[in-house]
């Protein structure tokens, strides 16, 4: 059989659409309807979604919360800036308030192992790192420890910037702390948002409620992985990294009974997609409540056992998400509907407009 390629997954975009900032106001946005089934697409507002979908209708939303991961900051004793992404906590902070992470810096040639780092905020608070070690595509294991009297997770919440996406081309501001968040962002641990829920706000979720569409929430931390271009020419050779997720048992229990009862599950995002189709694989189609990790790729061929529909935004070209899209609707289907919505200006990208495949 012929290997899918990464190229396959190409389209092109005008720079001019890549959304720089948050709508003016939340719940705004444009919505393109994809139908996955006869590949026709319509124009609509989200505000609409309610009227979309159907009484009994499942959405499943990830409840994640974005945290400031990256630190700005200058080498001791030199003086030289350094910016510092946290990526994963490979040790939670011990006895002595130490943490350990893994991170990517920058200067990264410069910042080798025995490194020192300072990183200041408003007021007293500041963060001491420590190169411990380098790994492959610029990343170093970090020491971190907070000034006494804070953690280093207190420290990185005060003086922290939030990560905002390498297309969005300008420094994060104070407003992003809370549109760069869902509505219903809880569990502290992401790096990047799951856009797809930064379209709800509580009058749109309240509308939903009151047509009958019920709602679940899970947890995926969303890694630095979600950024990662993919450096293979064959779809298959690529390797997602790996992410933590949680399903409480009332989630589990909801989904459970809309699957048996042939009601539809509506994922909000392609992490909330990730984390129900990784967990269904293991559990015979079900999904189990409790925590665990996930490094599930999915790309055309996947056979989804949970799924009825998505709500999702445009993603990058040849990107895993831009295969996941097409892995549910249609790798021609998607092409075209994000063909159409070039043609009639949509945003694209983290602060863009959004699509919804049934």
């Amino acid at each position: 059989m012929k290997p899918v390629l990464v190229s396959d997954f190409d389209f092109d975009l005008p720079p001019e659409l890549i959304a720089q900032e948050a709508p003016p106001e939340r719940g705004a946005s444009r919505l393109l309807r994809l139908d996955r089934h006869t590949g026709s697409t319509a124009h609509r507002r989200m505000a609409e979604l309610p009227e979309l979908l159907a009484p009994g209708d499942l959405l499943v939303v990830n409840n994640t919360r974005v945290f400031p991961a990256r630190l700005l900051g200058r080498r001791e004793p030199s003086g030289g800036a350094v910016e510092c992404l946290l990526v994963t906590r490979l040790q939670e902070a011990g006895a002595d308030g130490d943490e350990l992470w893994e991170a990517l810096v920058s200067p990264g040639q410069k910042l080798k192992p025995g490194a020192r780092v300072r990183f200041d905020g408003n007021g007293d608070v500041s963060v001491e790192g420590e190169i411990l070690e380098r790994r492959p595509f610029g990343r170093r294991v970090v020491r971190l420890r907070a000034d006494a009297g804070s953690t280093v997770e207190q420290a990185v919440d005060l003086i922290g910037h939030i990560p905002l996406p390498p297309y969005i081309k300008r420094s994060d501001a104070a407003a992003d702390r809370e549109r760069y968040q869902t509505v219903f962002a809880q569990a502290r641990g992401s790096i990047a948002a799951p856009t797809a829920g930064l379209h709800f706000t509580p009058a749109l979720l309240d509308a939903c409620a009151g047509r009958g569409i019920a709602r679940a929430e899970i947890t995926l931390h969303v890694g630095y992985g979600t950024f990662q271009p993919i450096r293979v020419d064959v779809v298959e050779e690529h390797r997602m990294e790996t992410e933590q997720y949680e399903i409480p048992e009332a989630a589990a229990v909801a989904i459970n009974a809309a699957l048996d009862e042939g009601r539809r599950v509506i994922a909000v995002g392609t992490t909330t997609t990730r984390t129900l189709e990784s967990v269904a694989r293991t559990h015979g189609g079900r999904l189990a409540p409790g925590r665990g990790s996930s490094d599930l790729f999915i790309y055309p061929g996947f056979e989804f056992r949970v799924l009825s529909g998505l709500v999702t935004n445009f993603h990058l070209p040849q990107s895993s998400l831009l295969m996941l899209v097409s892995a549910f609707a249609g790798r021609e289907a998607v092409l075209h509907a994000y063909r159409d919505a070039v043609a009639h200006r949509y945003r694209f990208y983290s602060y863009g407009d959004a699509m919804l495949v049934l």
